[in-house]
């Protein structure tokens, strides 16, 4: 059971980037699948949650109308796509999975990918 998140990288501000979660060993569209971030000196914080049992998308105020949650079950994978990028975007990123709730204390985790918002 593995997940591996991947995407990251250095980019203007303004721009974007799209993470992608892929799973392996386990079907990621029975799962709850959120997007984790933590800044250097910071506590990690939730970006954006995907659950399908119960329908919820969930995206922080930080985020939100910037950042888009999706999944492709075809591939095993969800993606963070994240859009007019900026400074304080930067962290390194982890996506998680839970086969209960975007609210649980979620059972599988990918390594991070660093994001980098500069000019």
């Amino acid at each position: 059971v593995q997940l591996q998140a991947s995407g990251g990288g250095l980019v203007q501000p303004g721009g974007s980037l799209r993470l992608s979660c892929a799973a392996s060993g386990f079907s990621l569209d029975a799962y709850a699948v959120g997007w984790f971030r933590q800044a250097p000196g910071k506590e990690r914080e939730v970006v954006s949650c995907s659950s399908t049992s119960d329908g919820t998308t969930y995206y922080s105020d930080s985020v939100k109308g910037r950042f888009t949650i999706s999944r492709d079950n075809a591939k095993n994978t969800v993606y963070l796509q994240m859009n007019s990028l900026k400074p304080e975007d930067t962290a390194v990123y982890y996506c998680a999975a839970d086969p209960v709730s975007c609210y649980s204390d979620y059972a599988y985790w990918g390594q991070g990918t660093q994001v980098t918002v500069s000019s």
